[in-house]
């Protein structure tokens, strides 16, 4: 008699089975009740095994082909392929493959029973005597085996993949069951996160961690996702940028040199270098300044790319750059002058509006300050050029709300981003630690967004009481993880490098 608890689990089987209305599907639901039938859960809590195929490939590569260890071995893994009636099994446990071997001619009819409901996809629990083929194939000779998670669904064909790009965004498990490639993506993001994480904190810097969830959001200029903290009854943001509560950190003296590996939100477009919800580098080093910050942004980023790939020399579809030092150098201010030929540091406002206009196509209306035509600017003309890694310096200040003003000339901030690709990678300034001149600046700020877009976005007062309270000179640098390993693994889109990519909902028709 069924127990009430295996009644249920046959009854949501069934209903299961009705809804998928796959004929595979189906035959892999009776498999799975059959292996029952035998005694055996296809799904048990406990496995064990005695090495990773990894441990177990390096412990025995030294076997010469045809020779036989005489150790018995236990491992796990998922079924990539039987072969010759079942005696080939080839199984993958997320860290290499290895073969297994039963033999045809003299397995025990337990072994037969659980091979006959064998699919691909299953994973398997094997033990034996691990051995060397006469061809050099490092294989394991089975004496038990046993099913240890039953697949309901197929995977996708070994030799196509998923080969459909929304398929693989919207079904992201199957494309790295598919397609190693993807999964090698995602290993060389962890490489380049450590190795950033690594570098850091042997460069004296502690990690440290700031709000997602905030009162007010700030650091950066984006729309945000607003959300409802019900207890508190007060809206909240997820954070678009860490800045603002890392800055009080640096206020709070816990240390002088701080990183944050963060997660941001921005309720924004999507596209190839753009998704919702991102991971960001921030750190904050006291007593320096933006061009200690040009130094250490060169000294990561080889750093990073030297430890999770080997190589400083990158391709990303045609293009091809080097990252050995030192990166290129261009001032904004003068590349824009150069696109219009006009000098935007003596040119009247006004004669810089009708020159984009005119040569660009593009309408500035009155709201654009002198920094923003420029910027408008060097993002038509220039942005797209920087291929080799390059500093872009002379930002304008009134771009640059929590930079300082250049000494030289206060139309410029002690500012720079990291272009390659054509995309930006990093950003940074000295920061902008006068109190006074901070709430200037935001206070002009949050009465332009107002008049553009309507915005109730509001004045951060405890961080600015925050800076009254005195925060040191530091340099801050902010690095795209994201598009750095877009860089390190040679991929055209950010959707390649993050595992589980925002997609547009399917509509009822497409499902």
């Amino acid at each position: 008699m069924q127990s009430k608890t295996e009644a249920e689990a046959n009854d949501v089987a069934e209903a299961m089975s009705r809804v998928v209305s796959d004929p595979e599907f189906e035959q892999r639901l009776a498999r799975a009740r059959e292996l029952k039938d035998l005694g055996q859960d296809p799904y048990p809590a406990i496995v064990r095994r005695t090495h990773s195929n990894r441990t177990l490939r390096a412990d025995y590569d030294m076997l010469a082909p045809g020779e036989i260890s005489g150790a018995i071995v236990s491992v796990a893994g998922r079924v990539l392929s039987v072969r010759n009636k079942s005696s080939f099994i080839d199984i993958f446990d997320g860290t290499a493959k290895i073969q297994l071997f039963v033999d045809a001619k003299e397995r025990p009819d337990a072994i037969s029973q659980i091979l006959l409901l064998l699919d691909l996809g299953d994973f398997v629990a094997a033990s034996g005597v691990v051995r060397k083929t006469p061809r050099g194939e490092l294989t394991i000779n089975v004496d038990a085996i046993r099913i240890i998670t039953k697949a309901l669904r197929t995977p996708p064909a070994k030799f196509y993949g998923v080969t459909d790009v929304e398929k693989r965004y919207r079904k992201r498990y199957v494309d790295f069951l598919a397609n190693e490639e993807s999964r090698n993506k995602l290993i060389t993001r962890s490489k380049v996160i450590s190795s950033v994480r690594s570098f850091l904190e042997k460069k004296g810097f502690m990690e440290v961690e700031t709000p997602m969830l905030q009162p007010n959001y700030g650091g950066a200029s984006a729309r945000p996702f607003v959300t409802h903290h019900n207890a508190l009854d007060m809206p909240l943001f997820l954070r678009i940028a860490p800045e603002l509560y890392l800055k009080r950190v640096l206020v709070g003296g816990i240390s002088d040199r701080i990183f944050e590996i963060n997660r941001n939100f921005r309720n924004e477009g999507i596209s190839t270098r753009h998704n919702p919800e991102f991971t960001m580098l921030e750190l904050y080093q006291a007593f320096a300044s933006r061009d200690d910050m040009l130094d250490l942004c060169e000294e990561l980023i080889r750093d990073a790319l030297l430890r999770a790939t080997g190589t400083l020399s990158v391709q990303i579809g045609e293009m091809e750059a080097s990252f050995e030092a030192p990166f290129r150098r261009v001032s904004m201010v003068d590349t824009a002058s150069a696109a219009l030929g006009l000098d935007f540091r003596t040119t009247e406002v006004k004669a810089i509006r009708k020159g984009i206009q005119d040569q660009l196509g593009l309408e500035a209306d009155e709201s654009v300050t002198w920094g923003g035509l420029v910027e408008l600017t060097f993002e038509h003309v220039t942005e797209k050029t920087l291929v080799a890694p390059t500093h872009v310096i002379d930002f304008p200040a009134d771009i640059s709300p929590l930079a300082k003003r250049s000494a030289q000339d206060p139309r410029l901030a002690e500012r720079f981003e990291t272009y390659c690709f054509g995309m930006e990678v990093a950003n940074a300034f000295s920061e902008m630690n006068d109190p006074i001149a901070q709430r200037a600046i935001f206070a002009d700020q949050l009465s332009a967004e107002r008049k553009i877009s309507g915005h109730d976005k509001v004045l951060d007062e405890d961080f600015l009481e925050a800076l009254e309270y005195g925060m040191p000179p530091a340099g801050g640098l902010g690095l795209g993880i994201d598009r750095l390993v877009m860089v390190a693994t040679g991929s055209s889109s950010i959707r390649e490098v993050i595992a589980f990519p925002t997609v547009r909902a399917l509509t009822d028709a497409e499902k």
